[in-house]
């Protein structure tokens, strides 16, 4: 195998060797048309000069072919990574811009390869910028191409709101809450009312995560997008699809927060800095996070528990446990109970800005 990778690179630098001969070739016919050289009275220096060329170049090319492999690794290796880290979208956008850029490059050059001497080199020029022109073009347009599919899948989902229509109790969702996901079960239970309303401008931010290169926020993207999907197969509640955009406000935040004023609405949000942003602007807010925290079971002092004591706890005796909501149960004197279960009883309950803090200590008896 060894022995046929080297038969290969010596096949491989021949050839590169008669590309640096046919290099200096072309500089020789290039200096054959030149009126000074054919006067030059030497015998036979036309002659001398074209073998001396040839030959020169053929060195020139022999020596640097080790340069030029390892050149070659470098920018190929680039490139994959570069292909790799790249999403699939930003992928068939940039092939597709080159394709059109170069079959625009060979419609412009078929005049200017009649050009002598310097038509072919300006049509590799003109097809390697309009190569480049293209793929450029559509990666700028890709936010607008987006935009433009994703309108026109709107008529294949549920509703599709116009700035004209007034929706009564409508929702409003913002990133987070389509990506945390549990908007999903909330809304299928039946407590909800009203629509639930998706800014155009928040599918967009849902789709340049998704299409990310990062792929922990290509996963992020990607659910939320799913989610929704799912929401709109499901005939309640209500989704509800607005082309409101307000281009003179960059931030999709402040957009969110325009919306939901102008339909006089509710904002639904798992965002901290919106949610009290929200509120100082006296609009009514949402968070999944407060629901959750308020349907956590509720745990009086006297009260008794049975728990499973899964580890130590950070003081002397401790074991702590946890119960099905994931709040924490200290108990007493449990560091030697660790992976059995008992019963408990509430002794204090501490609550942190991270949750409830459960005190408990074993049942005497």
């Amino acid at each position: 195998m060894n022995q046929s990778k080297k038969w290969l690179a010596r096949i491989f630098r021949l050839l590169f060797t008669l590309l640096g001969a046919g290099v200096g070739t072309l500089i020789a016919v290039g200096l054959k048309s030149l009126n000074f050289i054919l006067e030059i009275p030497l015998p036979h220096f036309i002659a001398i000069m074209t073998v001396g060329l040839i030959l020169l170049f053929a060195l020139i090319f022999y020596l640097l072919y080790p340069k030029a492999v390892w050149l070659l690794e470098q920018v190929m290796a680039l490139i994959e990574k570069q292909l790799a880290d790249m999403p699939l979208s930003d992928l068939l956008l940039g092939f597709t811009g080159i394709i059109l850029g170069l079959l625009v490059a060979f419609l412009v050059s078929r005049p200017i390869d009649q050009i002598p001497y310097v038509g072919g080199i300006l049509s590799i020029f003109i097809h390697v910028i309009f190569a480049y022109v293209g793929y450029q073009l559509l990666g700028h347009r890709k936010a607008e191409l987006s935009k433009r599919i994703t309108e026109l899948s709107l008529p294949k989902i549920d509703g599709f709101m116009t700035r004209r229509d007034k929706l009564d109790d409508a929702k409003v969702l913002d990133t987070s809450v389509l990506i945390d996901g549990r908007i999903l079960d909330i809304s299928q239970t039946g407590f909800i009312e009203g629509p639930l309303v998706v800014p155009v401008f928040v599918l967009e931010e849902l789709q340049h995560i998704a299409d990310s290169q990062d792929a922990s926020k290509r996963a992020r993207g990607r659910r939320g997008l799913d989610i929704l999907k799912q929401m709109q197969d499901h005939p309640l509640p209500r989704i509800v699809i607005s082309d409101q955009d307000f281009k003179e406000i960059p931030e999709v935040d402040s957009k969110l927060l325009k919306l939901t004023k102008a339909l006089n609405g509710k904002i639904m949000t798992n965002d901290y800095n919106l949610n009290k942003v929200a509120k100082v602007q006296g609009l009514e807010v949402l968070n999944i996070n407060d629901l959750a925290n308020a349907l956590r079971p509720v745990v009086l002092s006297g009260e008794d528990l049975v728990v499973t004591i899964l580890k130590e706890g950070t003081e002397p005796h401790q074991g702590v446990a946890y119960l099905d909501d994931g709040t924490m149960v200290v108990v007493e004197n449990g560091r030697d109970l660790i992976g059995q279960r008992l019963s408990v009883t509430v002794t204090s309950i501490l609550q942190t800005s991270a949750g409830k803090m459960i005190f408990a200590k074993g049942k005497e008896g």
